[in-house]
């Protein structure tokens, strides 16, 4: 990748999410969490442990490279991000649920991530070429929580405009997205035809199979509707922009960042194809 966009570009692109993520919240998110126990406990459980398991039985059963399967294994380790909130708020889940597993989880990944990770890279046996030091990781989620703080600060102080702000900002995180899984797909053109057919299926099936998971799982422990559609996105979006800068700012390759971004092309459209699905699935026996 591009020196200048590796150092410059995935920094911003990362701070105008995470300080997207920072306007929609608030110290009632983080107190909400009591309010609701079951619903954080079952999707937190999904997301720290089920879909790690799920994710690491496709890598194997894929047999994919170890790049790939270390950069799949890293995307897993990633919470959600705020585009899990936008598709909640479309499909008619609780949003305020999204928002506090978001933030819940976006500090418990601090300690998740470089475990899960690290495993990874045990199971391929590449611990002599690549690690990862839990102090670079740290600071990591301290540059990104920086935003978070600021977002938060501008909301107490300013709701309205906080709210006037959202969907722009909203905006500007998926072009920044968009042009950071373009610069990846540019700079492994070599290797792309290869990698997408190494990775593609596997990253659309993670998805896929973390949506499902994410909303049949709170069910069956009754989680209510609108709790289950929202912790099916909070758990089938990871944040694939904290997933590119950790595989090229720590892991220092940008190949480990391939399976984020095939997983950026992929999610929205198997997300929305998901919210139609399970919307006329409740509407159904509302209306009869």
């Amino acid at each position: 990748m591009d020196s200048a966009l590796a150092t410059i570009g995935l920094p911003i692109a990362l701070a105008v999410i995470m300080f997207g993520l920072g306007l929609g919240l608030s110290g009632e998110d983080f107190r909400r969490v009591g309010q609701r126990p079951k619903a954080i406990a079952v999707a937190l459980a999904c997301q720290l442990v089920l879909l790690p398991a799920v994710c690491f039985a496709l890598v194997v059963l894929a047999d994919l490279p170890a790049v790939l399967g270390i950069g799949m294994m890293l995307l897993a380790a990633s919470p959600g991000g705020t585009t899990a909130n936008l598709m909640s708020h479309l499909f008619h889940g609780d949003v305020a649920l999204n928002i506090s597993l978001t933030a819940v989880n976006s500090i418990i990944s601090i300690v998740t991530l470089p475990i899960v990770t690290g495993l990874a890279i045990a199971y391929y046996d590449r611990g002599d070429e690549v690690s990862v030091p839990f102090g670079e990781v740290l600071k990591v989620f301290v540059i990104i929580l920086v935003p978070v703080g600021i977002g938060m600060f501008v909301r107490a102080r300013n709701a309205t405009f906080a709210a006037r702000m959202d969907r722009p900002v909203r905006m500007l995180s998926a072009v920044l997205l968009g042009l950071l899984v373009v610069a990846i797909l540019v700079d492994e053109r070599d290797n792309i035809e290869g990698y997408f057919a190494d990775i593609g299926l596997v990253a659309a099936a993670f998805c896929a199979i973390s949506l499902v998971v994410g909303y049949v799982v709170p069910k069956a422990f009754g989680v209510v509707e609108r709790q289950a559609i929202a912790s099916s996105f909070e758990i089938g979006l990871h944040n694939g922009t904290l997933a590119i800068f950790i595989a090229v700012e720590v892991l220092g390759s940008v190949t480990f960042s391939v399976p984020a971004a095939v997983y950026s092309l992929v999610m929205l459209p198997l997300a929305a194809l998901w919210g139609m699905y399970v919307t006329r699935r409740v509407r159904r026996p509302v209306t009869a």
